[in-house]
């Protein structure tokens, strides 16, 4: 089977809803995103990130990360795509539909 098949390829996407009103939520929420985007995620929407992963093992790989890093309160939800799913993503902006964000060239050596 082809290593690199739209079926084996994963999206893996985190959502977050977090609470900001003290100084302490603020930082973790903060820490949170940062955690993330260290992890190589990106910003898909405000609490929406998502990361390209070669594999579903790779995949698991950082949602363990992600699960290792989570705050302490609000809501965090973490669910994945495969390449295929992904590519049938509809992205609409002021009722005019836009390119979906493209698929990272990258090479992962670990």
């Amino acid at each position: 089977m082809n290593r690199l098949n739209e079926y084996r390829i994963m999206w893996v996407f985190v959502f977050f809803d977090l609470p900001t009103e003290t100084k302490m939520q603020r930082k973790a929420y903060a820490t949170f995103r940062k955690n993330l985007q260290k992890d190589g995620f990106t910003m898909l929407q405000y609490s929406i990130y998502t990361r390209h992963c070669a594999s579903r093992e790779n995949a698991e790989v950082h949602i363990k990360r992600v699960k290792g890093f989570l705050p302490p309160e609000g809501e965090v939800i973490i669910f994945q795509l495969t390449d295929k799913q992904f590519g049938m993503i509809e992205v609409y902006r002021n009722h005019q539909a836009v390119n979906r964000p493209d698929t990272p060239q990258q090479l992962e050596l670990f």
